[in-house]
């Protein structure tokens, strides 16, 4: 096993570029990506024309020698060494909790951790960056004293969201990375393969483990024509969600091509990048294209732009056959004509309800939605480019010149995406044109967007009235913004943001509408402007939003032990053996369940280090198939025990304490939305051994298996479910097959009692489905991968 293990350090480390903190990514090895791609068209690969996606996760694979054939979408796994890790403060915490763990001295790849999910956004800017400091001030010294013992760049709070300063410093053409948030596929708009894992996926590569991942389909997509004037690239991916929804890019890359691809900016491809999650999709990415060299050069990184300019044909780009016949190398072609695209709204609730502007206002009416926008919101990870903010200030600038502000009643908020783009905003006059119309500006941070917005005291939410908010965010599920159930987020770009804040209506359409200015003359905005680049180039910012690069090996790493924000780690039990038996059913959850109601975000954010409490929101946002669709509702199943009818946490709690395992029915595309893996662990802490699901988003799946966690797929998720939709509470569970768990039976037979008075008055047997490698089936028999590579580490040393 020792020297088993110092041949996978080596191997990985030729992959890798220079470890310790770094300001920005170094020059990639394309050599080295050459020669490992090469070498796998030469043998498992028969010399087939590749498309990009391939050619990236080919030219990481772990050992290409060790392959005996040709990858199979869908079946087989991808062992992979990535160039990168990035991590946000809020899912940091627990992966360095992990990475504690592993036995490492100090990352194996070139890591960052960015704080932007713990500022809340209430006064505005430099006040709201100060309070965090205030009520966040341990886990930021914790954060910040992990990166220094363990030689991670560390970004501030009010430095910026991860995915921009990604984008502004470490996204590189033909590199792999993994991002502990599932919008990490924004760096695929400079042509990086960046991929949405929790933590534990992100310790692999920082400890020096091969990643694994199933192998993608690749659906690609072809953009033709040009943007019309008002269009704007989040109209590509709002169009798009809407054709695939929020299911239909699961297991596979999305990946563009066409003659459309060179009219985008660098930062207009991130943003389609960036949305590819709320599809489902592994990543986004986008070939190397002119833009991106330019964007390279503006952020300092021109050697960079150098060397890929010679990639640019035989890696950074799909092979000319497939470009020449897109149907027959891609697993699915979608076909988007740019110049006749409009502007869509997504929403409410779901990212994937597509309106284009053109019929919002009759949908508006027929719908019933409420008309009147509350709140306008520009910004965040998806739409905060210099790009965006120049052309919706350009609208701001029309307006103010007839004397106009925001319309009456509507909160206009701006998050700029970095302390680089708010210092240039600032300085080319942009933030004063948004804020001569009434705009307050937030930190360079998530806020609204991920649910830290302090709105208590609006009205709409003390009350929890019915309203609407217009965004350029990338997700909008119930109550995920403020908090508010009935706050209905439509999703749609930064000009029809400014449009619905001046109109103060979600039908007013300001490509067509009018508008009535100071002196009460009508009159239409002009189609918005603006500058893809700064023509003066990027104001640099204040010094203290630097990262810091100052690698301790032995700096302590602060934790209370009665603090109630970190927690030390425990490791979990590992399985004993045994088929699972006497299993109760916790709840069989109704429709949609995301992360955000398996671990909701907002208050619970600074809970995100403290497992133990934040395990007091498993599953609050679940609804109950059997009450009817209540949420957090279920009965006990254990008579004398309390409560007999409770929250979901209180009831998995009992269990817990009685020493009663339980499991999880879902429905379908359990566990969408973010990377979280907070809503693997969090079960796995109160006691749950399996979740039954018709299906799963990727993801969630695999953090739950990196946690000890049986996810099965019923073979027959349209018959099966049903039968766990009544009296669940009634019904004890065990498997046959667990035991002799293998990769090549993917099958395990569920049986199904229900006890009534002590008797069992009904059976079903039931066939569920695995997708389990042979890694993954080491995690569960270690009771978690962490806990694998533990033992691994401590062998090896």
């Amino acid at each position: 096993m020792i020297r088993n293990q110092q041949a996978l350090r080596n191997v990985v480390r030729r992959y890798a570029t220079a470890t310790g903190p770094q300001a920005r990514a170094s020059v990639p090895n394309y050599e080295l990506f050459n020669q490992r791609l090469t070498k796998a068209r030469s043998t498992i690969l028969e010399n087939k024309p590749l498309t990009l996606a391939q050619k990236i996760l080919y030219a990481h694979l772990h050992d290409v020698s060790s392959m005996t054939s040709a990858p199979v979408p869908g079946e087989s796994y991808l062992k992979l060494s990535p160039d990168r890790v990035a991590m946000q403060d809020a899912s940091a915490q627990m992966a360095i909790l992990q990475f504690m763990l592993s036995g490492m001295k100090q990352t194996a790849v070139p890591t960052s951790i960015h704080c932007d999910h713990l500022v809340e956004a209430y006064e505005g800017a430099d006040l709201d960056v100060a309070r965090s400091w205030q009520t966040s001030r341990e886990i930021y010294e914790f954060l910040q004293a992990a990166s220094q013992r363990y030689g991670i760049a560390f970004w501030r709070p009010g430095s910026g969201i991860i995915h921009q300063l990604v984008l502004e410093n470490y996204a590189a053409p033909g590199t792999l990375m993994l991002g502990t948030d599932s919008h990490t596929p924004n760096a695929g708009g400079l042509g990086m393969l960046a991929i949405g894992v929790g933590g534990a996926d992100a310790v692999d590569a920082m400890a020096d483990i091969p990643w694994e991942l199933k192998a993608p389909r690749v659906l690609g997509v072809q953009l033709r024509g040009k943007l019309h004037e008002w269009g704007n690239p989040k109209d590509v991916i709002l169009a798009l969600a809407g054709k695939l929804t929020v299911r239909g890019g699961t297991g596979s890359i999305i990946e563009y091509f066409g003659d459309g691809v060179n009219s985008l900016s660098c930062t207009g491809m991130a943003t389609i990048c960036n949305m590819g999650a709320e599809v489902g999709a592994t990543t986004s990415v986008f070939p190397y294209t002119p833009s991106m060299a330019r964007y390279l050069a503006a952020t300092q990184r021109a050697a960079i732009a150098t060397a890929a300019d010679a990639q640019q044909a035989s890696y950074l780009s799909a092979d000319a056959q497939v470009a020449a016949d897109p149907a027959k190398y891609y697993d699915e072609v979608i076909d988007i004509d740019l110049s006749t695209l409009e502007p869509g709204y997504n929403g409410p609730f779901t990212p994937d309800l597509y309106t284009p502007r053109s019929k919002m206002t009759d949908t508006v009416k027929t719908e019933g939605w409420s008309d009147k926008v509350s709140a306008a919101l520009i910004g965040s990870c998806t739409n905060s480019s210099y790009q965006d903010l120049s052309r919706a200030a350009s609208l701001a600038r029309q307006a103010s010149a007839r004397g106009l502000r925001v319309a009456e009643g509507t909160e206009f908020l701006v998050s700029p995406g970095s302390e680089q783009i708010r210092a240039t905003m600032e300085r080319d006059g942009i933030q004063e044109a948004f804020e001569a119309i009434g705009a307050k500006v937030l930190a360079n941070a998530c806020g609204p967007c991920i649910g830290q917005w302090n709105r208590d005291e609006n009205p709409v939410v003390k009350n929890k009235e019915t309203n609407s908010i217009v965004s350029s965010f990338n997700r909008n599920f119930r109550a995920r913004n403020d908090g508010n159930p009935n706050t209905m987020n439509f999703l749609t770009s930064p000009e029809m943001v400014l449009g619905a804040a001046l109109g103060g209506r979600l039908s007013f359409n300001p490509m067509t509408d009018s508008l009535v200015d100071a002196k009460g003359q009508s009159f239409k905005l002009e189609p918005p402007s603006g500058d893809e680049l700064p023509t003066r180039g990027y104001a640099t910012g204040r010094s203290e939003y630097e990262p810091l690069l100052d690698h301790q090996p032995s700096k302590p790493i602060p934790i209370s032990p009665s603090s109630t924000r970190l927690q030390t780690l425990e490791a979990f039990v590992p399985w004993n053996g045994q088929e699972f038996s006497n299993t109760r059913v916790l709840v069989t959850v109704q429709g949609k369940c995301t992360t955000d109601h398996i671990s909701a975000a907002g208050k619970w954010l600074k809970y995100k280090g403290h497992l133990e409490n934040l395990a007091r929101n498993t599953l609050i946002g679940a609804a109950n198939a059997a009450l009817d669709g209540q949420v957090n509702t279920v009965r006990n199943a254990i008579s004398g025990l309390e409560p007999s009818v409770g929250s979901i946490p209180d009831v998995a709690m009992s269990y817990k304490q009685a020493g009663v395992p339980w499991l999880v029915i879902a429905d379908y595309n359990y566990g969408e939305g973010s990377a979280r893996e907070h809503a693997a662990m969090q079960p796995r802490f109160l006691g749950c051994n399996m979740v039954i699901a018709r299906s799963f988003a990727r993801i969630h799946e695999t953090n739950l298996k990196k946690q000890g966690v049986l996810p099965l797929v019923f073979a027959r998720p349209d018959e099966d479910y049903f039968i766990f939709a009544k009296d669940p509470h009634e019904l004890v569970v065990s498997t046959h097959g667990v035991v002799g768990l293998n990769e090549n039976t993917p099958t395990v037979q569920v049986t199904v009692e229900r006890v009534q008075n002590g008797k069992v008055v009904e059976t079903h047997n039931i066939e569920c489905v695995h997708t389990m490698s042979a890694d993954q089936i080491g995690w569960f028999k270690a009771g978690s991968a962490l806990n694998l590579i533990a033992s691994q580490q401590k062998a090896a040393h």
